[in-house]
């Protein structure tokens, strides 16, 4: 695939691109993994400009300014909480994909990035999880290639299943 995308492993709060992906809880006022590490990184701002929002259903998106990021939008996303894979996890996580990238190039960003959503404490399988992120953004990024999507992993184990997800 010759899509501007591409696969790091890295701490999303440290990103110099203009939005990244919360793989946030329902109620938007932080947790644990990726989604304590950007509340943490961006500051008390955060967390109040999330109170405001009133929370996320699963599969949609909220956007936040970045606060004390070195990104300028927070695009928060619940995704599925893994139950086996025959209630519909799939279709949600590919939701959050999707919707994500959507909102991106309403803020006209041109760069983003996601973390492996629903794949810590939401134990959606990985190998899974890379899949449907890597399919569902290549399938937006061919009729439009906005905007570059890096596929931000926090272990390189997660990067090398984002990576086989590109090149299968």
């Amino acid at each position: 695939m010759d899509l501007p995308m591409k696969v790091v492993t890295a701490d999303i709060t440290t990103l110099k691109v203009d939005a990244i992906v919360n793989a946030a809880n329902e109620s938007l006022l932080g947790g644990g993994g990726v989604d304590g590490a950007i509340h943490r990184a961006a500051g008390p701002g955060l967390l109040e400009e999330c109170r405001a929002l009133g929370g996320c259903p699963t599969g949609k998106v909220r956007v936040t300014g970045g606060h004390d990021l070195p990104a300028r939008w927070v695009i928060h996303t619940v995704g599925p909480v893994w139950k086996g894979g025959d209630a519909g996890e799939a279709e949600l996580l590919a939701s959050c994909y999707r919707r994500s990238v959507g909102v991106a190039r309403e803020l006209g960003a041109g760069s983003m990035a996601f973390p492996a959503i629903s794949t810590g404490v939401y134990g959606y399988p990985p190998e899974d999880a890379a899949r449907v992120a890597v399919t569902t953004v290549a399938g937006m990024l061919k009729d439009d290639p906005r905007p570059e999507v890096i596929f931000c992993c926090f272990s390189e184990e997660s990067a090398a299943n984002h990576r086989a997800a590109m090149e299968g």
